[in-house]
């Protein structure tokens, strides 16, 4: 029989091994009510911001006076669920309670300072939604990292104007361009009808150069029409034939850089906007301004304030910018970033633009009770949804997946008609510099007979002046021999040596 203690021990080491197996999930739920403090989380949202993409209440109880949430969504709503998803698969337990910032009525209680200073009220743990992290804001409640930037921005519209600049076709080249093709075109106009000059009358090139007059009309006119109606005049001499090709070659890089030219300039001025600097705007006492309603930018514009008008929603933007200040509307907004994103989202980029402003935030953040040891639990949560692409899967639910509102796309001086420069004559001095030597080569060959007879000319003279050389010197030889002979003939006859 075995020993009743045997059974004992084995119990206890069988409920030691139990233990020490669940000990992982339990220290996750105790480390998730300490995080906690075993409490609900109470966490205050905006109501009717105007703004449905960030925060949307669609459902409230109204049973009762803590106005709960009973359905809500948005942007803002689904960053901070992805938090809390976050949270929960590092075992931490979380529990809250959305309440909507209402009065009595059931209406708006106020702006987002007010909401924010609910926190230190101490009616909310924390504040989620479309709240930008401000200095004025710390005084009353703490802030996580941001999730999304919130720099302003100024809207306006893009000039289409029909008309632009009766003189643009201009623009794509400069003055010493125009210049150097005019030089150019009379250059080789020259150069061919002085090649073609001596074609005789009887020739059956009928449209020959040479059946036309000589004159400076037929030298501008004639590269010019062989540009354009290549086979409309016919060259006798291959060397004319040699100087058209080469026009003609030049005209095609002319043509083609000033077609891409001109394209880039039409297309910049296309997408021109009205303003491009925020003061431009300010500067002008006939603008008026626009703002969200309850924003902080209001403050922001150093602006009379008969100029400033507020709005609520996107669809108030695009009326008041459509009518312009001489309607009764504005002539710029001046807003966040990310309301600018839905505003995109809505009405594309075709007619409106964003122009970058010199005022900055910190961007959209979650608000907590000052000290609160959540802040740093969530901001972490936040940096690494952000790292991932579950925050690019957020943005594109709610502002889609187009990059129609990136950075990419603001409109600003840098972009302006002064970012397609005209060409110049120094982008073209290469190709003018060799067409001109081959032209002047093929001139050369082409009228050989006019520098043949000089050459020819210095040709005899160089041999009559060698050959009248070469007489003397033969002279000279034969008198020096005629002379030695008769010496020694001398010397023989008297019977002494020849010196």
């Amino acid at each position: 029989m075995a020993n009743p203690n045997y059974y004992f021990y084995g119990f206890i080491i069988m409920i030691y091994c139990v233990v020490l197996l669940i000990a992982p999930i339990s220290a996750g739920d105790d480390a998730g009510t300490s995080l906690l403090g075993g409490k609900k989380l109470i966490i205050g949202l905006p109501y009717n911001s105007g703004y449905a993409q960030f925060v949307d209440i669609i459902q409230l109880n109204t049973t009762n006076d803590n106005h709960q949430v009973v359905q809500v969504r948005g942007y803002s709503i689904d960053v901070f669920k992805a938090t809390i998803a976050y949270l929960e698969r590092q075992h931490y337990n979380v529990s809250f309670e959305f309440r909507a910032f209402v009065n009595g009525d059931g209406n708006n209680a106020g702006d987002y300072n007010a909401l924010v200073r609910q926190i230190s009220e101490e009616k909310y743990d924390a504040v989620v939604g479309d709240v930008t992290i401000l200095a004025n804001r710390l005084d009353d409640a703490d802030f996580t990292v941001p999730y999304t930037h919130s720099n302003v921005k100024m809207l306006v519209k893009i000039r289409h104007d029909p008309r632009l600049n009766m003189w643009i076709f201009l623009r794509p080249f400069s003055w010493s361009l125009w210049l150097c093709v005019a030089i150019n075109s009379i250059f080789i106009g020259a150069i061919i009808l002085f090649m073609e000059r001596n074609v005789q009358r009887d020739s059956t090139l009928e449209n020959s150069p040479c059946r036309k007059q000589f004159s400076g009309v037929s030298i501008l006119w004639f590269p010019v029409v062989q540009a354009i109606f290549p086979e409309r005049e016919s060259l006798a001499k291959n060397c004319s034939r040699f100087v058209l090709v080469m026009w003609l070659i030049l005209v095609f890089v002319l043509m083609q850089s000033y077609t891409a030219c001109l394209s880039s300039i039409l297309t910049v001025h296309q997408l021109q906007p009205q303003y491009l600097s925020e003061n431009d705007v300010i500067k002008d006492p006939n603008i008026n301004v626009g703002y969200r309603s309850g924003s902080f930018v209001g403050d922001l514009l150093p602006i009379n304030r008969a100029r400033v008008k507020n709005y609520s929603s996107i669809e108030e933007y695009k009326d008041a910018l459509d009518k312009g200040s001489h309607k009764g509307g504005v002539d710029a907004v001046f807003d966040e970033a990310p309301y600018f994103k839905v505003f995109f989202s809505h009405y594309g980029s075709n007619d409106y633009a964003v122009v970058g402003t010199r005022h900055n935030a910190g961007g959209f953040g979650f608000a907590f009770r000052k000290g609160s040891t959540l802040i740093s639990y969530f901001s972490k949560a936040i940096l690494n949804i952000s790292e991932s692409n579950e925050m690019d899967k957020i943005e594109e639910r709610y502002f889609g997946a187009n990059d129609e509102y990136g950075e990419n796309q603001y409109i600003s001086k840098s972009s302006s008609i002064d970012a397609s420069p005209s060409l110049t004559a120094y982008s073209f001095a290469g190709l003018f510099m060799v067409i001109g030597t081959l032209s002047l080569l093929a001139l050369l060959i082409s009228e050989n007979h006019i520098w043949r007879k000089p050459v020819m000319l210095a040709k005899t003279y160089s041999q009559q002046f060698f050959s009248s050389n070469s007489s003397r010197i033969s002279s000279l030889e034969e008198g020096s021999t005629t002379r030695s002979n008769v010496d020694k003939k001398c010397s023989a006859d008297n019977g002494t040596l020849p010196v």
